[in-house]
């Protein structure tokens, strides 16, 4: 932990000594130099690196070392512009987007993880092929965290008797945890982050439906070409012995939840819909009053959810609130730290990071689809597919009714790169960590860091290639 306060002690100073016009008067992007992303950059390599140079330590103060990167930002930005300027900053952070985000998040968890799938199945190429496309459907509606809590443990239990089942969950994190919450801002976070900087609520279903449709189609024929195979060649005389075979008879606990999950829906699309006017303006930001209503309802649907679920249903699915936590704290540090990054790319040309405008641009300074998927997509993979989400629909020019219209394509290419390739690595969507650590715990042998990746790229990214072509 020292080593990582004299880090964040470097990069403060590193930052207070920049030429990123400590005097002006204004935190206007194109007065900031690229120094002031090293918290932002610090950041995600500490999500990346840490789990596999230094899991313990990571495990036990992974909260400590996000907070060490916020501060490595708010202290020597305050320094510069003033505790008042700083202050604004980390108030328009919270309020405008990590608030609403860890509040949905927090919601869609707890709903789902009350909602208990009992009882055992038998793993056949085409059950698993159903499950696999059943929780790719839910993930648009409930979510790829809730989607996949609700079906990985069904999913592992009906495999149970397999000699083979990493394919199984690979296929899992590629299709529930990423690409099938492409067609709603509810289905993947970094697509209610688009919500809210003003991307309508059925945007994605429009202009998303058919590249994952396309997308999700090519998976589940490939899983099934390879489920089968291994069902024929090593697992169908296992098939009867079942390890557990006196669960209880299928069923569902929890019921109520699916109508909480419902009531999610509606306040969304209510804080999509209802434009009261109303505005409160905090510290300089704006917060809208059908936002407000939004997030503190959604907090009485998760306290509903832990007062009416049946408490049979919650042990059932070993639920616990580990999961939330980290992403609470990691989050919030993320979205701080991020935010000097999209001041300086809303700045463009002007901005320090004018070369990666240039990247993605022709040389009329007309954004280059293509590049803009496989860049979102890229960095997605290795960092996390929400932020990153985020940066480029500000290096876009972050006008949500320009992307929605004029430069339509630009933003499913974004969004399309931001979804589907969090699926390249674990560390793209919260999502893939959660089911691997599941599965581990039900003794599947899931492949390592880099094993993975080469399960993905094996597979996803020949698929991503044609992809592109086809769609941008």
């Amino acid at each position: 932990m020292r080593r990582l306060v004299f880090c964040a002690m470097g990069a403060t100073l590193a930052l207070i000594a920049a030429p990123a016009a400590a005097t002006a008067a204004t935190h206007d992007g194109a007065t900031l130099a690229a120094t002031w992303s090293i918290p932002f950059i610090g950041m995600l390599l500490s999500i990346a690196v840490f789990p596999l140079v230094a899991p313990k330590l990571w495990h036990h103060h992974f909260g400590k070392i996000a907070a060490a990167w916020a501060i490595a930002f708010l202290a020597p930005f305050a320094l510069a512009f003033g505790f008042g300027t700083a202050a604004s900053v980390l108030v328009h952070a919270m309020l405008e987007e990590y608030v609403p985000f860890i509040v949905l998040l927090a919601s869609l968890y707890t709903v789902a993880g009350g909602i208990c799938v009992r009882g055992n199945l038998h793993g056949s190429a085409r059950l698993n092929t159903g499950l696999l496309a059943l929780g790719t459907a839910l993930a648009s509606v409930m979510g790829t965290t809730g989607a996949a809590m609700l079906l990985i443990r069904p999913l592992l239990r009906a495999n149970d008797n397999r000699k083979h089942v990493v394919h199984v969950v690979v296929f899992f994190i590629f299709l529930v945890a990423n690409a099938g919450g492409s067609l709603t801002p509810l289905g993947d976070p970094p697509l209610f982050l688009g919500f809210l900087n003003g991307v309508g609520f059925f945007w994605t279903t429009v202009h998303l439906a058919l590249p994952m449709l396309f997308v999700c189609a090519v998976l589940l024929a490939v899983f099934y070409a390879l489920d089968s195979f291994y069902w024929r060649r090593h697992d169908a005389r296992s098939a009867f012995l079942d390890p557990t075979p006196d669960t209880p008879p299928l069923g569902i606990d929890g019921k109520i939840n699916f109508a909480l999950l419902a009531v999610i829906v509606v306040l969304v699309l209510m804080s999509g819909v209802w434009k009261p006017g109303i505005v409160f303006d905090v510290f300089g930001t704006h917060v809208q009053l059908q936002n407000l209503a939004r997030d503190v309802l959604l907090v009485v649907v998760l306290l509903a959810s832990l007062v009416l679920t049946p408490k049979s249903a919650r042990a059932g699915n070993a639920f616990d609130w580990a999961p939330i936590e980290e992403v609470a704290k990691l989050f919030a540090a993320i979205f701080v730290t991020i935010a000097p990054v999209i001041m300086i790319l809303r700045a463009g040309e002007s901005g320090a990071f004018a070369g990666i405008v240039h990247a993605v641009s022709d040389a009329h300074g007309k954004p280059v689809d293509i590049a803009y998927f496989w860049a979102t997509g890229l960095l997605s993979s290795f960092l996390d597919n929400a932020p990153t989400y985020l940066v480029f629909f500000n290096l876009a020019g972050g006008d949500a009714r320009t992307l929605m219209t004029t430069d339509a394509t630009t933003l499913a290419a974004i969004s399309a790169g931001a979804v589907f390739m969090g699926a390249n690595t674990y560390i793209g969507n919260a999502p893939n960590f959660m089911v691997k650590a599941i599965a581990e715990s039900r003794g599947v042998r899931m492949p390592g860091f880099f094993g993975f990746i080469a399960w993905s790229g094996a597979i996803l990214l020949p698929l991503f290639a044609v992809f592109g072509w086809l769609f941008f």
